[in-house]
């Protein structure tokens, strides 16, 4: 059975308190950090002993691409979703193909290295958010729809699930929600009218939605990802996703509005969230663990369509996944410059 809590482990291999905390069973998933991965070799070994320990388990891990790339010793580097932007203001048809080469190419590297899924792509407009910025493709909706579902098409493709960030939009909003508590003070029809269109028009090809950690005030008083109004009422019933709700890291600065990490994991699954993210903080992560002993079990049959098309491969100090990997790492080459 998957629990409801996300955690992180210390290094690159499991520690005994590690082990222990894997067998608890509302933990559910383990997302990996830059501090797990030296190879995709010992990634490899490790995904493989977390399972060894909990076979149903979820891996995930930050691999967007740009500055924000977990796997990067022997792993393909990736452009800034930006890149897609502005190569599509020129060339539409071909940022497209790129895209979905590059969707490809993220997920089956992820998924060779024994990782579910990657928390991608990032829906959010490339506006005036210091945390998003080129992380997004575009600050045209049109621009983010066309290129997000083709590298959504290029993750399917591969065999991994795609998660929808941030919902229901962080990228018009300037404070970053690590280190600040953002608020966005326009109203929902506004909202509605920009920053949802790519949630709202690619919610058939999102296996996954996590809802961002701003309060939106002329909405609700809560953050998003705290918030029933924001993922019962607009994302369940609204826009009828039945899809994963992933809370954004809980420890992040934004979500301390709730609480101690037992308030802030709590008030994320009663406001409608399946799984919540604690990272970077092992005793808030046992204060999380500690407040869910007694609370039921999330969706299993909705958690499952997280999982990934992992198969059974030998993986060297050095990838190397065939003529189809070598072709897109080719084609990518250029947005890197």
């Amino acid at each position: 059975m998957i629990g409801a809590l996300m955690l992180d482990i210390e290094g690159t291999s499991l520690t005994v308190e590690d082990q222990r905390l894997l067998t608890e069973p509302q933990v559910g998933g383990i997302i990996l950090f830059g501090r797990n991965i030296y190879s995709p070799q010992q990634v490899r070994a490790l995904t493989d002993s977390i399972r060894n320990i909990r076979p149903e388990l979820l891996i995930a891990v930050d691999q967007e691409g740009g500055r924000v790339q977990r796997l990067r010793a022997g792993f393909s580097r990736l452009p800034s979703m930006r890149a897609f932007g502005h190569l599509h203001e020129k060339d539409p048809q071909q940022a497209v193909m790129l895209a979905e080469q590059c969707g490809w190419l993220m997920a089956s590297e992820v998924l060779a290295v024994g990782i579910d899924f990657s928390f991608a792509p990032v829906l959010d407009l490339d506006g005036i958010s210091q945390v998003i910025g080129d992380r997004g493709f575009h600050s045209n909706t049109a621009q983010v729809i066309a290129l997000a579902s083709a590298f959504m098409q290029g993750m399917h493709r591969a065999g991994m699930a795609t998660t929808g960030k941030h919902f229901p939009g962080h990228g018009s909003v300037e404070a970053d929600s690590h280190i600040a508590a953002p608020v966005d003070h326009r109203t929902l029809d506004d909202i509605e009218r920009n920053d949802m269109q790519p949630f709202i028009q690619l919610k058939d090809q999102l296996d996954a939605l996590m809802p961002a950690h701003v309060i939106y005030d002329q909405v609700d008083p809560n953050p998003a990802g705290f918030s029933p109004f924001w993922l019962q009422t607009i994302i369940r019933q609204k826009l009828g996703f039945d899809g994963v709700l992933f809370s954004d890291d809980l420890s992040m600065q934004a979500a301390c509005v709730a609480g101690g990490a037992d308030a802030r994991i709590k008030a994320a699954l009663d406001a409608g969230c399946d799984m919540g993210l604690v990272c970077n903080d092992r005793a808030a992560a046992l204060n999380a663990l500690t407040a869910l002993k007694d609370m039921p079990l999330p969706n299993q049959q909705r958690l499952e369509k997280m999982r990934g098309k992992i198969l059974p491969v030998n993986i060297t100090e050095t990838l190397d996944l065939g003529q189809q990997w070598q072709a897109s790492k080719a084609l990518i080459q250029p947005l890197l410059a």
